[in-house]
């Protein structure tokens, strides 16, 4: 079994094509933690992930130090043996571990990641129009591209979210499922009168409402709301998908890589969410190419709606050398694509780097007598 070359860890800054607004703050560029791993067989793998801050309890800076850390430990070794060195670290770094994780899930060849045949992944796109009156000019745009379902930012202001859906409904005109998302931004009385107040015409649901611990906050908006609610956030691990099902008017469940330490714990948690009677949501629109890939690769198999892992999408420049496949609003996956890191572009987005490279072994001759 080959053993770890070389982890090179990098903290990058990708501007992104246009702003993208969330309740709590505004992304003018994504800064990913990215880790390259390569064994002695020259086997290359790869995992990023962006730490928002409010999204997670784990800070940039943390999840470098404990990348940085993890790779000065972990080089030298098997990826089997890193995997269980990492193991137990997931609950309290689920995000800085998938990057090591998922790196090292590559270079083991995980069946997730093979593509043996043509498929399909649909993604929704944000509408990102605060104006009312450009609002119609975007919808259509987005539906002559391909996409079925749009993405809703709200939690601003009640009134004014309130009024902007109903225009996004009216331009949409049944021709979309709208997705609203309030990234919990909304206080429980408010986010009630929200919910309650909405016509559900044409709309899939309602997701994170109120603050990601807050969990009575989140089942009173799911009990009056006239649309089910998605919990995100909030949602870490099975027991979370558990509790989630328990609520009245809670109808669907969003993981992501970053949140579960890695492919395989991602699938798991999409079965379960299906297992409890939820529907599961999949994917990181605050992402690049590499995540972006993996989620719609883990996709095919788990999910029944249109994907989120559109990040890739709001960048100047992407990270692979030839772009991920995408076309009428879906990500095409194919035999024929490979997933090659353009490495120049890496260079040009990297801020940071540290490099660890595996002791060279020393073999001694033989005592001649």
């Amino acid at each position: 079994m080959s053993s770890i070359e070389q982890i090179v860890v990098r903290r990058l800054k990708m501007p992104l094509t246009t702003p993208y607004k969330v309740s709590r703050r505004v992304f003018n560029e994504f800064d990913p933690i990215v880790v390259e791993v390569r064994d002695r067989d020259g086997r290359v793998g790869w995992g990023e992930t962006v730490i928002s801050k409010g999204y997670t309890n784990e800070s940039q800076e943390g999840g470098w130090r404990f990348c940085t850390g993890m790779a000065e430990h972990l080089v030298g070794s098997t990826a089997a043996q890193a995997k269980a060195a990492l193991a137990p670290h997931i609950d309290e770094n689920s995000h800085a571990c998938s990057i090591l994780m998922t790196a090292l899930e590559m270079i083991d060849g995980n069946p997730l990641l093979e593509v043996r045949e043509p498929v399909e992944v649909p993604l929704l796109v944000p509408i990102n129009a605060m104006e009312l009156d450009a609002i119609g000019p975007e919808v259509e745009e987005s539906i002559a591209a391909g996409f079925r379902t749009l993405k809703v930012k709200v939690g601003f202001d009640v009134d004014a979210d309130l009024a902007r859906v109903a225009r996004i409904q009216e331009a949409v005109s049944g021709r979309a499922t709208l997705r609203l998302d309030a990234n919990q931004g909304f206080g429980r009385k408010d986010a009630c009168r929200f919910a309650a107040a909405l016509d559900p015409a044409g709309i899939e649901l309602f997701e994170q409402p109120c603050a990601k611990d807050d969990w009575d906050a989140n089942a009173a908006v799911a009990k009056v709301s006239t649309v089910p609610v998605m919990l995100d956030e909030s949602i870490y691990g099975v027991e979370d998908i558990e509790r989630a099902a328990r609520i009245e008017g809670v109808g669907y469940v969003k993981v992501k890589l970053k949140k579960l330490g890695g492919l395989n714990r991602l699938e798991e948690a999409l079965g379960r969410i299906w297992q409890v009677g939820l529907k599961p949501v999949l994917g990181d629109g605050v992402s690049t190419d590499i995540s972006c890939w993996m989620e719609a690769c883990v996709a095919r198999s788990t999910i029944k709606n249109a994907g989120e892992m559109n990040g890739f999408l709001k960048l100047r420049a992407r990270l692979f050398e030839d772009d991920l496949p995408f076309r009428g609003g879906s990500i095409r996956l194919l035999p024929t694509w490979r997933p090659i890191v353009n490495m120049p572009t890496l260079e040009q987005c990297t801020e940071a780097v540290e490099r660890y490279t595996a002791r060279p072994r020393v073999v001694f001759a033989a005592q001649q007598v």
